[in-house]
């Protein structure tokens, strides 16, 4: 893409490696140039948290505020009662209201952390897709939204397409989620002046959707930007580690875990997520992204903290980088490693160390931990073990047990 563009936010978003596609930049720059623009990206509350796939959105609302735009985060309390189908293979399992209130709640807690809320014309607004979606009348949506879409159009959409090629049932109630997003957009639009979505580029068609809708009822000119999915440089999707999702809710997955997660990362990605996840300035990324050797780590370990900064604050990043230290360089237990805590009732008859290496999420199951103990990745207090029959009593924990699966995964066992 060849645009060079004139407003602050486009300008980021393209230096910074977020824009995979908009409906028309010189007209979307033209109106970042001339005023606030409000935009809005969408969240279903599917899980209660949100994971690390989906935090370059969650920076591109906050470099939205910081050029003088007002984000919008909007809970999908309506649409999770439907499921998005895009790109699954089969339908989402559905969701009570209270659950679906739940997860919100816990969706909640991460969004203040990177954007600012309040009245002030750039200041961040939430809201909740089932003010509107819930009351709706079906009928007389069919006929005053319904009449506008295309089932022609929205079959021929990769996300629909692809599931059909492969002859797996897509529901009348996923076909209608497309729609129920497009009217998300119109009404933000008509309540609040939103003239942008924003979404990861699996959300084109949705996006598209929308834009068409608002064009067809009122008519008004609003616009798209999508950002890259999003893939590691040996092609694992964003988000997930092999103990399974990165949640950005610290009761989830403790800041340590979330800290290591970055220390992880592969070398060719250094300087990519040094862009994204964080707000040191390009230039700085790119000589960090570019060193060799050993002096890579000193740029992983940065990115580290600055990537758990912003999420859980400079202290948890602070203390982070001091556990590690001790746990790699000294061979100590630090103190803010993840911890299991075991009742005496549980320790009565003692625990097996396969079921330990489980319990403290070092292995995803009993299986993984007899592999890992028998082919020398596992340690106790930093000695190794090799017998999968072990066990362990009260007695054994007077002290926590420190385990370590491999050479950089480590978890407390402590007798609550």
């Amino acid at each position: 893409m060849n645009y060079h563009p004139k407003s602050d936010f486009l300008r980021v978003m393209f230096e910074r490696g977020f824009v995979a596609d908009c409906t028309d930049y010189q007209s979307l720059d033209a109106a970042l140039i001339k005023g606030v623009v409000p935009a809005y990206i969408g969240y279903d509350a599917t899980a209660p948290s949100l994971h690390v796939g989906h935090l370059m959105n969650i920076m591109v609302l906050r470099w939205l505020q910081q050029t003088e735009g007002k984000p919008i985060t909007l809970m999908g309390g309506g649409t999770t009662k439907v499921g998005d189908p895009s790109f699954r293979a089969e339908e989402r399992p559905l969701l009570t209201a209270e659950a679906i209130d739940g997860n919100i709640a816990g969706l909640k807690q991460v969004f203040a952390r990177y954007l600012s809320y309040g009245d002030a014309p750039t200041d961040a607004i939430m809201l909740n897709n089932a003010e509107w979606l819930d009351g709706l009348n079906y009928l007389d949506f069919l006929r005053d939204i319904g009449r506008h879409f295309s089932v022609n159009r929205m079959l021929s959409f990769e996300s629909v397409k692809s599931r059909l090629d492969r002859e797996q049932s897509l529901s009348f109630l996923e076909f209608n989620y497309m729609i129920l997003q497009a009217y998300d957009f119109l009404e933000i639009h008509r309540r609040y002046g939103c003239i942008l979505q924003m979404g990861g580029s699996d959300q084109w068609g949705n996006i598209i959707n929308g834009i068409d809708l608002t064009r067809r009822v009122i008519d008004q000119e609003i616009y798209g930007l999508t950002t890259p999915l999003l893939t590691t440089s040996d092609g694992r999707k964003m988000g997930k580690s092999a103990q399974g999702a990165v949640w950005l809710n610290g009761d989830m997955l403790s800041p340590y875990e979330f800290w290591q997660f970055w220390r992880n990362t592969t070398d060719a990605d250094v300087g990519r997520f040094l862009k994204i996840f964080t707000e040191l300035p390009v230039d700085e990324c790119d000589r960090l992204g570019a060193l060799g050797g050993a002096e890579i780590n000193a740029a992983k370990v940065m990115l580290a903290n600055l990537a758990t900064g912003l999420l859980h604050g400079p202290e948890a990043a602070v203390a982070a980088e001091a556990t590690a230290r001790e746990v790699f360089e000294k061979g100590g237990i630090g103190d803010d490693l993840p911890t299991v805590t075991l009742t005496p009732a549980e320790m009565a008859d003692g625990i097996g160390i396969v079921q330990l290496f489980v319990r403290a999420g070092l292995s995803a199951s009993g299986k993984d931990a007899k592999r890992l103990i028998m082919e020398g990745g596992a340690r106790v207090n930093d000695e190794i073990i090799t017998d999968t029959g072990l066990r362990y009593g009260a007695g054994h924990l007077a002290e926590p047990l420190k385990l370590t699966a491999g050479k950089k995964r480590h978890a407390l066992v402590v007798l609550g």
